[in-house]
């Protein structure tokens, strides 16, 4: 049998104490007032909260500051490289790297290089190129050198860096035809970033728009999207590539190849996109705020631009970090089995085409510096998916 205990009853305070009661009248609405930095906090728009978080992710603000630079660089690359895209050099055909130096015989003279002397190699049937070194070439900065279109509306002849006077700088060696290959892969980052950005357009059009009418109306709009994911995720990707590529007509001009590239790109990638967005508006459809913004008259597109799509923006932006890549990897893998772009049109891909003999890579490893762009950009993009992610969840 339990016995009950009695209530515990609060201790009266000791005789003698005294109690302080504070005489002001209670305001329930009196606060403490808030520090300059809490005041700078509650005021932010989650533009600027977003921001905050992003920059203390080392990594990422690192990421974004290179591809920021790297797009911010587009307009300009006929100033930044120091040759022509088809400028040839017969004389160095197949030209080693030429390093950079700063100090000749322990004296300082500024960045400069060694001129290049070759022989023939009858027994290898190449050309042996052996350094100068009695005669350093100083390099020149915001200089005259080749002349350029620029944007195609005036002629100039400003360099960003220019090769020593009668001399050359053949930073990473040459190719085949005696061209200057970090030109010609400065010349390829204006095609290559610029597709990724344009089929990550279209992939997005296509993939919100039949997404959130599949998640949003349900019923036949649904099944029909869903079906049709399903057939084109059932396809196998790189083959598909390759057969939508080689049906193109080869007589048409690069320009054209290139925006079928890009929308071939974009129709390929907006599946995966557009199911995310289904299963994302399937659960926030039923949400309070959508009943009410339907209650009050809202238009479906106002209610899934407005109040949904904001609703899951850190999967958008981690799916738009993680398909830009994947779409430069597309064109650049196409380029490289010849099916992509052709020159005259200048890409990594079509850079890396060159590559294809081993012999030739063998004898001339330089061949594959353009992967290197490639492998940065890809990373790049990544760690600051990543970042952006986490700084635009509410729940990070």
């Amino acid at each position: 049998m339990v016995t009950p205990t009695a209530p515990v009853q609060a201790m009266p305070a000791p005789l003698g104490q005294a109690h302080w009661v504070n005489p002001a009248p209670f305001d329930a609405d009196a606060t403490r007032p808030l520090t300059a930095e809490e005041e700078r906090y509650y005021r932010a728009s989650g533009l600027k909260l977003i921001w905050w978080k992003f920059i203390r992710h080392r990594i990422a603000l690192i990421a974004g500051i290179f591809l920021v630079s790297l797009y911010a660089s587009l307009p300009f690359v006929e100033m930044i490289a120091p040759y022509g895209m088809a400028s040839r050099h017969a004389d160095h055909l197949y030209a080693p790297p030429q390093p950079v130096h700063l100090f000749h015989e322990g004296r300082f003279v500024g960045p400069f290089v060694y001129p290049y002397a070759f022989k023939f190699n009858l027994e290898k049937f190449t050309r042996d190129y052996v350094e100068d070194r009695s005669t350093p070439q100083k390099l020149r900065f915001f200089c005259q050198g080749e002349s350029y279109d620029f944007w195609g509306i005036t002629r100039m002849n400003v360099h960003l860096i220019c090769p020593p006077e009668n001399g050359t700088a053949f930073l990473l060696g040459t190719d085949r035809l005696g061209r200057d290959l970090l030109s010609r892969i400065i010349y390829g980052a204006r095609i290559s970033l610029t597709v990724g950005l344009i089929g990550i357009a279209v992939s997005f059009v296509i993939g919100l728009t039949l997404g959130g009418l599949a998640g949003y109306l349900g019923g036949w709009v649904d099944a029909s999207v869903s079906r049709t994911i399903e057939v084109l995720r059932s396809l196998p990707e790189l083959p598909l590539w390759l057969a939508l590529s080689a049906a193109l007509p080869v007589n048409w001009s690069p320009i054209l190849i290139f925006f079928a590239i890009t929308i071939i790109l974009g129709l390929l990638d907006w599946p995966g996109l557009a199911r995310a967005v289904r299963s994302k508006l399937l659960a926030l459809r039923e949400e309070d705020f959508v009943k009410a913004a339907e209650l009050m008259g809202a238009s479906r597109a106002r209610i899934i631009g407005r109040h949904l799509v904001p609703n899951f923006m850190s999967h958008l932006i981690a799916s738009a970090t993680l398909s830009i890549p994947s779409m430069i990897l597309g064109e650049t893998a196409l380029s490289f089995l010849g099916l992509g772009l052709r020159p005259p049109v200048t890409s990594w891909g079509v850079l890396l085409n060159e590559a294809q003999n081993l012999a030739a890579v063998n004898l001339y490893p330089w061949l594959l510096f353009p992967m290197v762009p490639v492998i940065l950009v890809v990373l790049a993009f990544n760690f600051m998916g990543d970042g952006l992610r986490d700084a635009a969840d509410p729940y990070h």
